[in-house]
């Protein structure tokens, strides 16, 4: 029993405590995990719940929320935030993003799957479901709110978008399909914003940073530039979106696929232009 304690603790407990990110173990965990909940709630969505672009930009507005409320822990954590005025300092007092199971990951994860899935489960009952976006905007507000007095490096986001937007732009023109072309920008934005921030920011800030990603980080060692990430980044997930053109499945089940490849550009991806804004 002690070993498997032991076990559990080195490779779950203690990267979310100590903040290391990532190991080969709890990776391979999250990952089975995440691909057993996305099968689920697929499950409970069909012939429920249309999957189209106005569904497909509620989630993401759940997605923007989760990756705010995770900057607003690293804010916390790394001392950026402070009781500037009276609202943060009652955050502050609070402790409830204080670095934690919820507001890390894989906790941040499943507390805004749990959010969205609540939000739907009302607007369904009260079929208003097309006031998701709403829902997940009004959430999202306010904690972009609480980190924008500290956004003094909000300017080197520019060269990270415009490094995001160039692919999603040309995936576009030739898929011709903006949900799709949204998996390139989630993906191009994730690699952008990786790249940017380890190899161009961290000199220029002085801050630094890492990746605790396993893959991510295996590929900026052998390549000795995270650029090489971003490119691998863009081709994956062109060629993801291309294929995803190409099966012979219904197209509700193609935009659903599209919004969970989405959601693991946008997520990581968001929550690193935020953390470099506030210096993180």
């Amino acid at each position: 029993m002690g070993s498997l304690e032991s076990f559990i603790n080195e490779h779950y407990i203690l990267p979310i405590w100590q903040g290391t990110g990532y190991n080969l173990v709890n990776t391979l965990t999250y990952a089975a995990i995440a691909i057993l909940a996305v099968y689920l709630i697929f499950r409970v969505l069909k012939g429920r719940v249309a999957i189209d672009c106005g569904f497909v930009s509620s989630v993401l507005c759940f997605v923007l929320l989760g990756s705010t409320m995770r900057v607003v822990t690293d804010s916390i954590q790394n001392k950026v935030f402070t009781p500037i005025t009276p609202i943060h300092a009652l955050v502050l007092d609070s402790h409830i993003y204080d670095y934690g199971y919820l507001t890390v990951s894989p906790g941040i994860y499943i507390f805004t799957a749990a959010l969205l899935l609540a939000s739907m489960a009302i607007l369904y009952v009260l079929k208003k479901m097309e006031w998701l976006w709403a829902v997940g905007f009004v959430l999202w507000l306010p904690h972009f709110l609480l980190l924008t007095p500290f956004m003094k490096f909000a300017i080197y986001a520019i060269p990270i978008l415009l490094l995001a937007a160039i692919p999603a732009y040309m995936a576009y023109r030739y898929l011709k399909d903006k949900i799709l072309a949204g998996i390139v920008a989630g993906h191009a934005l994730d690699g952008a914003a990786t790249f940017f921030v380890i190899d161009v920011f961290s000199k220029i800030s002085g801050i630094g940073y890492g990746e605790q990603h396993v893959l991510s980080s295996a590929i900026g060692n052998i390549a000795g530039t995270y650029f090489a990430f971003y490119l691998i980044k863009i081709i994956i997930s062109s060629v993801a979106a291309y294929l995803i053109t190409k099966e012979k499945m219904q197209d509700e089940d193609k935009r659903y696929i599209a919004l969970v490849l989405m959601i693991m550009g946008f997520a990581p991806g968001i929550r690193d232009v935020l953390r470099m804004a506030v210096g993180a």
